[in-house]
């Protein structure tokens, strides 16, 4: 549909889903839905993958190496052969070690010394490569997927009935598809993988510390079950507080969204104290769930940090008696002092990344929430409007803005249309006039599918209007709507709606048909000025006139004129009626007037009154019926 606005609506009723998801730590049938999205990005993701693998076990040859070098400054080379007795694993490695040495580059300590030690540079550069790529590649995944889950949200939402935007307030769908999917981001860029190797490293160097030395690992890990209790209390505060985070973030941008959009309404009725408390009250909420969760925070991390504590106390101090009677090298001790930072840093870690993954679970939920919604009209139709005359027909169409139940009677009240039966032909002008509420605009919603009726049938050349393509079935329609919405965008663009096809010249022959092009013209950049968010720069008639333009340029078969002239002031509305009657010229138009001046030339006019049609014919005709037509004209006219 070349629409040149959004489709009038009925009133938004209330009806929010629930923000607040209580979502498993993990599920898996949610993460199989996002990790499908991967598919494209396979090579990436298993490239990631080998090198967290890669850095979870490079790292626990660092404090084996420094080890062998504190154990070979302190005893010097020739006292590494005596130590046959000593049955310490560290012992043994440094003499194989110092073998190697002695016949690469000669006798003494010094040369194994600088080996090792640029063995252990070697190591820290090749991690922090490693770390580079792997913290890159995990992004370039993440981002990859949430570019493609967006742009598949992006375009469900598009294909939705209108009637699901009268149900969602507008700033939890740009949650959605904003905040939401940059959740997803995190599983792979800081959960899923990180998470992965982090218990990986944590496997790692559990085995080697009790291959190494069992009695020092055992004393290392006395402080663990304690540990375990405290992460397992911070990632249910921790969940709990980002899920309030998250959804007073939804309330936070439909409560914006919704308020600026109708500034005008608050500054108007000096409403601004009163709506200023009301977002204070919901600022305040979103400040409390931040609190919570940074209080946990501040709790668990010093927690985490004296328990290494303790462990690290529970080791020098059996460490250091076992170094004094030989047992344990000072080497071995100064390597599980770094197994333990090796040890606790991944096990703080987890606790945050788990609920990062687990934030990223909530936000995939709402995400295919919207994603599995059924809102979607059915565009089964394959008939092309190719040959279109624009004959319409309208047989006994019911219609409610809410589906009613099967069991429920014709004459319920929650029907706006009833029984709705009229037909113009191709080229003729067909008026709708009625009190506000009788549904004229929702007759044309009708036409143009933005709503589907529940009974009756609509025809086009005969044909119902469900058996055409609907993209090929709204490219027939033009609406003018009397709320008119414009992009921010240059005028140009708002009236082709970036169609290439459509040239500057066949831009200005439209609007010198509608009388507009003086007046863009003497805009400072003419055509080509940005008119700013929803045209704030023009006033009303200036718009409806660029709506004007927008609906001839597209040379549609059908013309809707829903309270055109409305809004406007004489001398535009004189230009939009020279404008009407020439894009109306062999066209098929449905035009929706209080004003009946703008009708009086009609060649048939329904007169509706709480959905139904009461009167019908010529503006002759109906004034000599002496009905609701008459009297609406006397009320006008005198």
């Amino acid at each position: 549909m070349s629409a040149t606005a959004t489709t009038a609506a009925p009133p938004k009723t209330e009806a929010k889903a629930p923000d607040h998801v209580q979502g498993k730590a993990f599920d898996r049938k949610l993460f199989g839905r996002v990790f499908a999205f991967t598919k494209p990005y396979r090579r990436l993701f298993w490239a990631a993958f080998a090198l967290t693998v890669l850095l979870a076990t490079i790292g626990t040859v660092r404090p084996v190496m420094l080890g062998w070098i504190v154990d070979v400054a302190a005893s010097g080379y020739a006292s590494l052969f005596e130590v046959t007795g000593n049955s310490s694993l560290n012992a043994k490695g440094i003499a194989w070690s110092a073998v190697v040495v002695r016949d690469l580059v000669g006798p003494g300590p010094a040369p194994l010394l600088w080996v090792l030690s640029i063995v252990i540079i070697t190591l820290l550069l090749l991690e922090t490569l490693i770390q580079f790529y792997q913290a890159y590649w995990t992004a370039r995944l993440g981002q990859a997927v949430t570019f493609d889950l967006r742009q598949r949200l992006y375009e469900k939402v598009m294909g939705f009935k209108l009637r699901y935007f009268d149900r969602t307030p507008i700033g939890t769908l740009v949650t959605r598809v904003v905040s939401d999917i940059e959740t997803i981001d995190d599983i792979f860029s800081q959960g899923l993988l990180m998470i992965m190797g982090d218990i990986l490293k944590l496997v790692v160097v559990v085995v080697v510390m009790f291959v190494y030395n069992w009695k020092l690992a055992l004393l290392s890990m006395i402080p663990i079950p304690l540990l375990l209790w405290s992460t397992n209390i911070f990632k249910n505060s921790i969940q709990k507080s980002f899920q309030d985070v998250r959804t007073q973030v939804a309330r936070l941008n439909a409560f914006v969204q919704e308020h600026i959009q109708g500034m005008s309404i608050v500054q108007l009725f000096g409403r601004e104290d009163q709506e200023s408390r009301k977002f204070q009250a919901i600022n305040r909420e979103h400040r409390k769930a931040h609190i919570r969760g940074v209080l946990a925070y501040s709790i668990f991390f010093p927690v985490v940090e004296i328990l290494s504590a303790v462990s690290l106390g529970f080791l020098i101090w059996w460490g250091v008696k076992d170094t004094m009677a030989g047992t344990v090298t000072m080497g071995e001790l100064i390597a599980y002092i770094t197994f333990i930072n090796m040890l606790y840093r991944p096990i703080r870690q987890l606790a945050d990344r788990f609920n990062v993954l687990q934030m990223g679970m909530v936000g995939s939920e709402r995400v295919f929430k919207v994603l599995d919604t059924e809102a979607t009209l059915m565009d089964t139709g394959k008939l092309r409007t190719t040959d279109l005359r624009g004959g319409i027909q309208f047989k006994g169409v019911w219609f409610s803005y809410d589906d009613p139940a099967p069991d429920q009677g014709a004459n319920e009240p929650n029907y706006v249309l009833k029984d709705i039966s009229f037909e113009a032909k191709a080229g003729q002008m067909i008026a709708l006039v009625g009190a506000t509420g009788s549904g004229k605009s929702s007759t044309i919603n009708i036409l143009s599918r933005a709503y589907e009726f529940q009974r009756g049938s609509v025809l086009l050349d005969g044909i119902d209007i469900r058996s055409y393509a609907l993209a090929d079935l709204r490219k027939s329609i033009s609406v003018v709507l009397q709320d008119v919405f414009l992009f921010s965008d240059t005028v140009h663009n708002n009236i082709t709606l970036g169609d290439p096809s459509i040239s500057r010249a066949q831009v200005i022959d439209a609007a010198r048909s509608v009388g507009a092009h003086d007046f863009i013209m003497r805009l400072p950049e003419g055509y080509d000025m940005d008119v700013r968010e929803r045209g704030s720069i023009m006033s009303l008639g200036q718009r409806q006139l660029i709506a004007f333009i927008r609906a001839a340029v597209h040379q549609p078969r059908i013309l809707v004129l829903d309270e055109a002239t409305s809004s406007v002031d004489s001398v535009s509305e004189q230009l939009i009626q020279r404008a009407t009657e020439n894009i109306t010229k062999g066209r098929t138009s449905i035009v929706i007037a209080h004003r009946l001046s703008t009708i009086q030339k009609a060649d048939r006019i329904l007169v509706l009154d709480k959905g139904r049609i009461v009167e019908q014919g010529d503006h002759q005709e109906l004034l000599a019926l002496n009905g609701p037509y008459r009297r609406l004209y006397d009320l006008q006219f005198r």
